[in-house]
């Protein structure tokens, strides 16, 4: 298209070939769908690379499997980012099946919002960085807040003598 052409050779908007890749969230539900609709919030121009799976706590692995597949033909079978809420659980276990021997399928566990806006990002990027971004997303949006001085700033006691150097 017209708006890829001038796009530049590097950085979150650099060409793939002309095809971005997909996201596929696989969660407990609702938190798939909690996901994407949040993506789309801020990219709304996504909707057609980002797919929800909400796995059902009564859902067999095999049933949960054949809407993967599903959910992976819906996006055009092309390069693949698929997002797991937990390692371990029945979503993350269907979702290791359905990226065994594929070359052009990546799983991530531990899906969050900064995971997958940076997926989101670097959508047109190769799908190897599109996941190492994914990742630092997810690594770098997590952080312990509150009850901490801003900025990670060291809090002082209010009689501290260092905020009052100039006295003797």
């Amino acid at each position: 298209s017209a708006r890829r052409a001038g796009r530049a050779s590097c950085g979150p908007d650099a060409d793939n070939g002309g095809v971005n890749n997909a996201v596929l969230l696989i969660a407990h539900a609702p938190l798939a769908s909690a996901l994407r609709e949040a993506a789309l919030h801020v990219f709304p121009d996504a909707a057609a690379d980002i797919a929800a799976l909400d796995v059902q706590a009564s859902a067999a692995p095999e049933d949960t499997l054949a809407q993967a597949h599903a959910a992976q033909a819906q996006l055009g079978w092309r390069p693949l980012l698929v997002l797991a809420d937990c390692f371990g659980a029945t979503p993350c276990n269907v979702a290791q099946r359905l990226v065994a021997g594929a070359p052009d399928l990546r799983l991530i566990a531990g899906a969050s919002l900064p995971m997958l806006l940076r997926a989101v990002t670097y959508r047109s990027q190769p799908l190897d960085e599109m996941a190492q971004r994914a990742l630092a997303g997810g690594v770098q949006g997590a952080m312990p807040l509150g009850g901490g001085a801003p900025q990670n700033q060291p809090r002082r006691a209010p009689n501290d003598q260092e905020r009052h150097d100039h006295q003797q």
